[in-house]
């Protein structure tokens, strides 16, 4: 009876390493169908290969840190014959002649429109300026309301405007209706205003 007992505990074990995945040594036969055997590879760290007709695509180019990339910027336009302002503006005012222009690309497309300007003690200030803001139609805070149309910004609250072009103003420059027209049209907010003496 002992080695029956001795005889099922090493059933028992065989049994026992064949279900946690060790070697079953029980013969194939018809209760057990011989399993499928599989062989798999243990090679470790190997990169992947690339098919041989697979092209990548260029990597980017990389400047140098100490190389420097240079822009080059197209030269202002030449100054407009006939006006007495320097290049690159966009209007000209001249306080003397009491004359205006409108320029595009260094060329004159539109004047000279008779102007007034500032009287004495609101005298209209030379050097160039950016438009700041437009207001097609705008009231004076400052003189009771005065209409100022068309008003183009471009020194504080100094503007172009329809105004009177026999009265001088308060610093503006006093245009006629198709004149200040054409400029709030044509004049935007950072074009370059040149006030001459």
């Amino acid at each position: 009876m002992r080695r029956t007992l001795l005889l099922g505990f090493a059933a028992i074990a065989v049994l026992s390493v064949s279900a946690c995945g060790g070697t079953d040594t029980a013969a194939p036969g018809p209760d057990r169908p011989t399993a499928p055997t599989t062989t798999t590879s243990t090679t470790q760290n190997a990169a992947p290969q690339p098919a041989e007709d697979v092209k990548l695509p260029p990597l980017p180019e990389v400047k140098a840190a100490n190389e420097t990339i240079t822009k080059t910027t197209p030269p202002p336009p030449p100054p407009p014959t006939g006006v007495p302002c320097g290049a690159g503006v966009d209007a000209c005012v001249d306080l003397s002649s009491k004359q205006t222009w409108l320029i595009k690309d260094g060329a004159v497309v539109y004047g000279p429109a008779p102007i007034t300007s500032g009287r004495a003690g609101y005298r209209t200030p030379p050097g160039t300026f950016s438009v700041g803001w437009k207001d097609i139609d705008h009231k004076s805070s400052e003189f009771n309301d005065a209409p100022m149309p068309f008003s183009v910004f471009f020194n504080g609250g100094i503007a172009f405007h329809q105004g009177s072009l026999s009265a001088e103003s308060h610093g503006c420059i006093h245009l006629s209706r198709a004149a200040a027209e054409a400029y709030y049209n044509a004049l935007a907010v950072g074009d370059k205003v040149q006030v001459v003496a």
